[in-house]
């Protein structure tokens, strides 16, 4: 026998190799496994981006209809408000003492103002369950104007209805306030209330000095000789002055001969009643100014002998609030138009 290791001996033949099993084959490329996977997978990525940005549009879209039904319903709503008069849903036949609140500064653009205090007295006075009417002032005073219009129409309304009119005074009831409670039948104050002021008032300022210590030229052109009449940085003439005191005196006579008309004799006159000076419940009622101490529950319990009380008074409502604030704004900003527009050259 020949050994195979003999250097002599037949060369030996090397073993065929194995192919490789599939557990040790080379991993293929990402790309090719995954086309051999899910053949058209870019096909498919494509619609489901597709997809999804229709889905993010109809959803847009239904966001954008909902505000704008939302803003639809609010203005509708804004617009039924303004509608709405607000006035009180009382039975006629129930009797009751009619409330009409006069509270802060006395002006056409206030809550105190003519508009509002007219047509709640209207209301009142026409109302078959409204025993009496009370006034619930609480006011440091305003526009003589608005007072004078308040005043007639309250006199008028109570000769045509022949209905009593109290006024009742929390804090205080002064200047252009009292103007309008000297309508009343009857004036009920706390011992602690500010009554009076009845005096007319204008005020302004003047910087004609400081102007002069500053070098400041103040340039006014006028059409008219009296236009620039009370101009803050002009230097006010005596003739000037006295006019503006003769129209104070003129309105202070109207202020005075309707406290007299409405308080008649029980007015105990003094050089210092008329003068501009305010004084205490207490005070006003020893002076005549006022009738007695009470408050509104005193009055409608013991006086009108009608407890039970229905405010007929009218607030500003949002809507309006709301209006005013809008109108504002476009406005201004119709002023910010104007200011920034290039001149004509």
């Amino acid at each position: 026998m020949t050994d195979p290791e003999s250097p002599g001996g037949p060369a030996a033949t090397p073993a065929p190799e194995a192919a490789p099993s599939a557990a040790t084959a080379p991993n293929p490329p990402p790309v090719a496994a995954a086309a051999a996977v899910a053949p058209g997978w870019e096909r498919q990525t494509m619609e489901k981006l597709l997809f999804a940005t229709l889905e993010e549009q109809r959803t847009a879209r239904r966001w954008r209809s909902f505000v704008r039904l939302s803003w639809l319903a609010f203005f509708v709503f804004l617009i039924w408000v303004v509608g709405f008069k607000g006035s009180p849903s009382t039975d006629k036949s129930t009797a009751h003492t009619a409330v009409i609140e006069i509270k802060g500064e006395i002006g056409p653009e206030a809550e105190a103002s003519a508009e509002f205090i007219v047509a709640a007295a209207k209301a009142a006075f026409e109302d078959q369950g409204a025993q009496a009417i009370v006034l619930l002032i609480n006011s440091p005073g305003g526009s003589p104007v608005q007072a004078g219009i308040i005043n007639d129409e309250l006199r008028r309304l109570k000769a045509k209805h022949k209905k009593p009119l109290y006024a009742v005074v929390e804090e205080s009831c002064a200047s252009a306030a009292y103007y309008i409670a000297a309508s009343a039948d009857r004036i009920f104050v706390d011992k602690a209330s500010i009554v009076g002021s009845i005096g007319v008032l204008m005020e302004g300022f003047g910087f004609v000095g400081l102007m002069d210590k500053l070098g400041v030229e103040r340039r006014l052109l006028t059409a008219g000789e009296n236009k620039g009449f009370l101009d803050a940085f002009s230097p006010q003439t005596e003739r000037h002055r006295a006019h503006a005191q003769g129209m104070l005196d003129q309105i202070h006579k109207q202020f005075i001969d309707v406290v007299k008309a409405g308080r008649g004799k029980r007015l105990k006159e003094t050089p210092e009643l008329f003068s501009g000076l305010f004084w205490t419940g207490q005070q006003a009622v020893d002076m005549g100014l006022a009738d007695q101490l009470g408050n509104l529950d005193y009055v409608a319990r013991e006086v009108v002998k009608a407890e039970e009380l229905v405010d007929y008074t009218r607030h500003e409502n949002v809507a309006q609030k709301l209006a005013k604030r809008f109108g504002a704004a476009i406005g201004e900003g119709a002023v910010k138009a104007l200011r920034t527009m290039q001149p004509i050259r």
